[in-house]
């Protein structure tokens, strides 16, 4: 068994949650994966993975290790003939937060499945945290401040954090001077688990640091789109994500309050597994999706601008 072949039935090992998983993927045999573990092992000098009964997990060189070995096989894949010439098959399995899913991933998973007649999608859009390798996610649109992973990411844009309400409920309770205001204010909540809820804002002029203000919703809905629609029902003040407002924003549907004292913006990330060489469509997909949503969120951002 050479190395590169020892690699790759380690990240599908890594990917697969099992050495078992990595054999069916490759067509081995589990003690094939096993010596595959041991070789790359031997050659580190020291554990890569720390086996259980319930599932597998890296130490910190096999961390260090796996994502070497990604960047390796994806270029290796990229050197074989006739890659870009046949045509592109396969599922891909995208994840994605729901409204902005909705709004700007979704037109881009279409227009990828019109331009590659063989390929299909599985778009999968939830409000939590999607576990890319547990779940058979290939790639996911994150909205967040990442921390360190073996996944590979590439920062597409970014997003604010908005505070609004419609022109009527302006016109009737007014328009806060400062978050210090809010209590006094009718607020709608995302979060039905808690009776209140710490609304983040920078400080004017130091949109890096910031202070929490608690508010009490009087409603407390579970999905941006029930946020968003309450608010231009005139039900009170939202806090809201650039994207899911900025079109209300536009046609003077929703007023933006309190925007000098709003913090930095969110980076917007498609993150994937580094071991994409085996899955043309996946790669395909990842250029699609990231060349889409730059110029989106860019258009965005003219949209809400900074105070």
């Amino acid at each position: 068994m050479d190395r590169l072949d020892a690699m790759a039935l380690f990240v599908a090992a890594v990917d697969g949650g099992s050495l078992a998983a990595a054999g069916r993927r490759h067509g081995r045999s589990p003690a094939s994966v096993t010596r595959a573990v041991a070789l790359l092992e031997e050659q580190a000098r020291e554990p890569l993975l720390l086996r259980s009964t319930r599932r597998l997990s890296l130490t910190a060189a096999g961390e260090q290790h796996l994502a070497i070995w990604r960047k390796v096989l994806s270029s290796l894949a990229e050197l074989e003939p006739g890659q870009d010439t046949a045509p592109l098959r396969g599922t891909v399995r995208v994840t994605a937060p729901e409204l902005f899913g909705r709004l700007h991933v979704l037109p881009l998973v279409e227009t990828f499945l019109d331009a590659q007649p063989e390929v299909s999608a599985r778009l999968i859009l939830a409000n939590r945290i999607v576990n890319l390798v547990g779940d058979g996610i290939d790639v996911a649109i994150r909205i967040a401040v990442l921390g360190d992973s073996s996944l590979t990411a590439i920062r597409v844009g970014q997003v604010r954090i908005v505070l609004c309400a419609s022109p009527e409920y302006v016109r009737i309770a007014g328009s806060p001077a400062s978050p210090d205001d809010l209590p006094g204010h009718r607020c709608i909540g995302l979060n039905v688990a808690a009776e209140g809820e710490l609304w983040p804002f920078a400080m004017p002029g130091r949109p890096d640091r910031t202070r929490s203000i608690r508010v009490t919703p009087r409603l407390r809905v579970d999905s941006a789109a029930a946020l968003v629609d309450s608010a231009l029902r005139g039900q009170g003040i939202i806090s809201a994500r650039s994207y899911q407002v900025a079109d209300h924003l536009a046609a003077g549907r929703l007023v933006r309050l309190l925007q000098r004292f709003e913090g930095e913006p969110i980076p917007v990330h498609v993150i994937f597994s580094g071991e994409v060489g085996a899955a043309r469509a996946v790669r395909a997909f990842i250029n699609h999706v990231t060349d889409g949503l730059r110029p989106s969120l860019r258009s965005l951002e003219a949209a809400t601008p900074p105070a």
